[in-house]
């Protein structure tokens, strides 16, 4: 799957364009619009904290972190055992375990508070009361739906694809 983005001037248009898509079997939750707060999207599909935050790279990022921390904790232990106890491999992998969730739910708390790095470079054009459509398509249909998308609406702004679209569409 690859995510295609498309910048619309209204909502007339981002309707028409997501009943295009729906036409062309890319269902409802692969399909995600973003607006300032000051847009009605009546009848669109909102996009999701998922899409809109930065929760997925921090939680990717604190996973990583937190049970490499967790790891290296648990091997210091087992190496320097405090107060003579013994301890053994389980300790080291519930330790990287522990570190793993604590990590994810740090990451997660900073995450969600965050724009969404990839969107970054449609926060002007969002602010100035455009509308972001982001699809996500097949990578063999790319090309059709961005042809069908400016055969329809030649005014939209077609802003590329990522390479592949996140864990959590």
């Amino acid at each position: 799957m690859r995510r295609l983005y498309f910048l619309v001037p209204d909502t007339a248009i981002a309707k028409a364009i997501v009943d295009d898509l729906l036409r062309a079997r890319i269902t409802w939750r692969h399909i995600h619009v973003l607006a300032n707060h000051n847009v009605a999207l009546d009848q669109l599909p909102e996009a999701s904290l998922l899409q809109s935050s930065d929760l997925v790279h921090a939680l990717e990022r604190g996973v990583a972190l937190g049970g490499a921390t967790g790891a290296l904790v648990g091997l210091a232990a087992l190496v320097f055992p405090p107060a003579e106890l013994v301890i053994a491999g389980g300790a080291v992998v519930a330790l990287t375990l522990a570190g793993a969730g604590f990590g994810a739910w740090t990451a997660a708390m900073i995450g969600i508070a965050e724009p969404n790095a990839r969107l970054e470079r449609f926060q002007d054009a969002i602010k100035d009361g455009q509308i972001l459509i982001m699809a996500d398509v097949p990578a063999l249909r790319e090309q059709e739906i961005e042809e069908m998308v400016a055969q329809h609406f030649p005014t939209v702004d077609r802003e590329g694809a990522e390479p592949t679209t996140p864990i959590f569409p």
